[in-house]
């Protein structure tokens, strides 16, 4: 898990997984107060469809405005059947487990940057998950590190719509011509369709770099 001295990260959990939890509880029979959380979680997912593609700070006021007070009702029904339901039961662990990851997964009601779940990412990485034998042959420990980071590099340019061996291609010749170290972040792959660094605006990083 990531540790920083200075607590600056904030771990946000994933309300898939905790859905996950119940709606394996409700595939086992007649199971009404799974069934009643798996309604709650299916509405917080109505209100993400509904801002999905806006921008941090408006989603964040949709959250706080029809989000939070579905959370504020799940949390008290999360209470109500904890009391109720034996911790060794089935349902009993699956409320124990949201319950401990509850800070966690309420953390996208005050960070609009925050999706409430990570199957995006799963998505992204389950080919690299795949090809995961591929990396016991990176030689030592730096190559699977750098190995690691050209697959973060490939993904982040196909979640951002811009063609990999493009970006590789080109961020690599502006580097080479002397982009300034100080202006990287204008060469990483959500800024490749966005800004002017292809072809002539290469001319103009050689010169800045030259500068």
């Amino acid at each position: 898990m990531l540790k920083r001295a200075d607590d600056s990260v904030a771990l946000a959990y994933c309300w898939a997984h905790a859905r996950r939890k119940l709606h394996e509880i409700s595939q086992t029979g007649t199971t009404p107060i799974a069934d009643e959380g798996l309604q709650q979680i299916a509405a917080l997912y109505r209100v993400e469809k509904t801002i999905r593609g806006l921008s941090p700070a408006e989603r964040l006021v949709a959250r706080k405005e029809h989000s939070q007070p579905i959370v504020a009702t799940f949390e008290v029904w999360l209470n109500a059947n904890r009391a109720r339901v034996s911790t060794k039961a089935p349902l009993g662990e699956a409320l124990k487990y949201i319950t401990k990851y509850w800070d966690g997964l309420c953390l996208f009601l005050t960070d609009g940057r925050v999706e409430m779940d990570n199957n995006p990412v799963e998505r992204t990485i389950r080919p690299i998950a795949l090809n995961r034998k591929n990396a016991l042959f990176a030689g030592h420990d730096a190559g699977a590190a750098n190995w690691g980071v050209i697959a973060s590099l490939i993904e982040t340019c196909k979640l951002n719509a811009a063609d990999p061996h493009a970006w590789l291609a080109d961020a690599l010749t502006a580097i080479v011509n002397g982009h300034k170290q100080s202006d990287i972040d204008a060469l990483l792959p959500w800024n490749y369709n966005k800004a002017c660094w292809k072809g002539s605006s290469h001319e103009h990083n050689r010169d800045q770099g030259h500068a």
